[in-house]
């Protein structure tokens, strides 16, 4: 049996630009829904529930959507919105930028990937599956700015050492898989343990990293490199 498609919403405010894609993309896509402004696209996405969100980063606001911020942050503000909203939903920022403070913010709002519109359709059809999958993906070139950025320093090191110490193995195990997307009953089906019990480690986890939501943790674990 054929594997199902993986089922994709594409961002941008440019229509020719997410018709063309939409043509480039490999049969093991499956494009369900597309948005020109932030406002729109958190709708859609609401509503389609896709595996991966193909996202520009200077994407206008629409209303309310990206009120929070400029309109250049608007692909941020789609994550933001959406992102805890529908937690299986990976966003893949597709954009005409490689600037390091573009690349470094979208990531920090929860994107799993960031790769340029120079890519070729081949190119964006593997790194769509791979994101949907649960691995990152950035360009070669990009690649530098998010280890600068997320990595590195021997004193965060040590920090988050100190931090994952607070956690029990199992509150650890529990950690990551809600922090790559897993719904608690995936998490409970994982470790062969009560959808109870995970939502206690849960609780238990964002109480002893001072964190208020999932979504929080997935951004906490993706600083520290930890998915």
């Amino acid at each position: 049996m054929a594997e199902a498609p993986v089922r994709v919403v594409i961002v941008d405010d440019h229509s020719i630009f997410r018709s063309g894609l939409r043509a480039d993309l490999d049969d093991s896509i499956e494009v369900v829904g597309e948005a020109g402004d932030a406002a729109s696209a958190v709708s859609v996405i609401e509503a389609t529930r896709p595996d991966v969100v193909l996202l520009d980063v200077h994407l206008p606001s629409g209303q309310g959507a990206a009120a929070s911020g400029p309109d250049a942050a608007g692909g941020e503000a789609v994550i933001r919105a959406a992102g805890p909203v529908l937690p299986t939903t990976r966003f893949l920022a597709l954009s005409v930028s490689d600037a390091a403070e573009d690349v470094v913010r979208v990531i920090r709002a929860g994107a799993r990937g960031y790769i340029t519109k120079g890519s070729s359709g081949a190119e964006v059809s593997r790194a769509v599956r791979a994101i949907a999958e649960g691995d990152a993906v950035f360009s070669p070139r990009l690649a530098g700015f998010v280890l600068d950025a997320f990595g590195a320093a021997v004193g965060e090191t040590a920090a988050t050492s100190d931090e994952l110490d607070r956690l029990s193995a199992r509150e650890q195990e529990v950690m990551r898989l809600i922090a790559r997307g897993y719904a608690y009953k995936e998490v409970a089906a994982e470790l062969f343990i009560s959808m109870k019990t995970v939502e206690s480690h849960v609780s238990a986890v964002l109480r002893k990293l001072q964190l208020s939501s999932r979504y929080e943790l997935t951004a906490w674990a993706s600083e520290r490199r930890l998915l």
